[in-house]
């Protein structure tokens, strides 16, 4: 945005703010709970490290948070929506509608999930499949939905080794399981015709596709990855999801299987070619900028080297740094709203 437009757009904002003597001047977002950690990382450090307060960091979903940033300009409106899928026609329309004309399209990184047993144990070439047949509560077989009785990975797919099933997956808080459920046991509920049974059973939406079992071979932990390390240590045949970076530091106590073919690194996850990965997002409301104190300053902190970056924190934590970070810094640095969607 040019000097001209940009100072358009914080005339427009500081109308917007004008029902009050004050305009608010603590930075307000919500969205993705799979962003909510990365972003309060970021806040934190934000606090400690510049003058301006601390941001408010708030969850509710990607779509739920999308939709608040489109309710319009002003003090009551929040100024970041953090998602984990990209934005909708129908969110630009709604922002459109009230009156925020202006998006930033912000890539934060990617994020990738990769599944890893002890080092000295057995190697797992893995499937969506063969998970969906190892945890589903539910599973086909002769064509009916039946209640899975699998005791090993042998008996889920005679090519594993006939290991007995123990996994340690992420909690229902965590947004890692967002894309375990979705990038993991929905795609081997549908490749094994499980997810088509559902509907034909009366399971509209496939809501079956999720549903674990209950008789302890699957764990949830709440924890960090630390725990889920802890728990290898103490059950050598299990399996753990973790974070890519997380394994990375780890290789000398885990191994990782492949997933549908491809071994999991930052290359293939950054290019999608990894299945368990998906970019992640934030979305800026321009007309904010210049009106609300330190949000372009908190917007230029979240994308530096130092905090998206290959060695920066929110790596350390899971996020898989974005090749092109370079390229969104200097979009951010000139506020380019996005452009239309393809």
């Amino acid at each position: 945005m040019n000097a001209l437009k940009f100072a358009a757009a914080a005339l427009v904002a500081s109308t917007a703010f004008a029902g009050t003597a004050v305009a608010r001047d603590q930075i307000q977002m919500a969205g993705s709970s799979t962003v909510l950690p990365y972003a309060s990382i970021v806040a934190e450090a934000f606090g400690e490290n510049f003058s301006f307060p601390t941001p408010v960091v708030e969850s509710g979903g990607s779509g739920a948070g999308r939709k608040k940033l489109c309710e319009g300009v002003g003090e009551n409106t929040i100024d970041i929506a953090n998602s984990s899928s990209r934005i909708k026609q129908s969110d630009i329309d709604l922002c459109a509608t009230n009156g925020v004309t202006e998006i930033q399209e912000v890539r934060i990184g990617y994020d990738g999930i990769v599944f890893a047993s002890d080092i000295n144990g057995a190697k797992f070439a893995f499937t969506p499949a063969d998970w969906y047949g190892a945890l589903a509560a539910q599973v086909v077989k002769d064509g009916k939905l039946v209640a899975n009785t699998a005791k090993t990975w042998a008996d889920v797919n005679p090519d594993l080794p006939a290991q007995d099933i123990l996994a340690f997956i992420p909690g229902t808080k965590h947004g890692t399981r967002e894309v375990f459920d979705v990038k993991v046991l929905e795609a081997g509920c549908e490749a094994t015709g499980a997810e088509e049974a559902f509907k034909a059973a009366g399971d509209e939406k496939a809501k079956g596709c999720t549903a674990l079992r209950t008789d302890g071979v699957s764990v949830d932990i709440d924890g960090d990855y630390t725990e889920t390390l802890a728990r290898i240590d103490a059950n050598k045949n299990a399996i753990g999801v973790f974070g890519l970076s997380f394994y990375e530091n780890n290789t000398d106590k885990l191994q990782v299987g492949t997933m549908s073919g491809i071994v999991p690194s930052t290359a293939a996850i950054a290019s999608g070619e990894y299945p368990v990965s998906r970019p992640l997002y934030f979305y800026v409301k321009n007309a904010h900028l210049g009106v609300v104190p330190g949000l372009q300053e908190y917007i230029e902190f979240f994308v530096s080297d130092e905090i998206a970056g290959p060695d920066g924190p929110l790596a350390a934590y899971g996020l898989v740094s974005d090749p092109e970070l370079a390229k969104t810094q200097e979009m951010v640095k000139n506020h380019t709203p996005m452009a239309p969607l393809n």
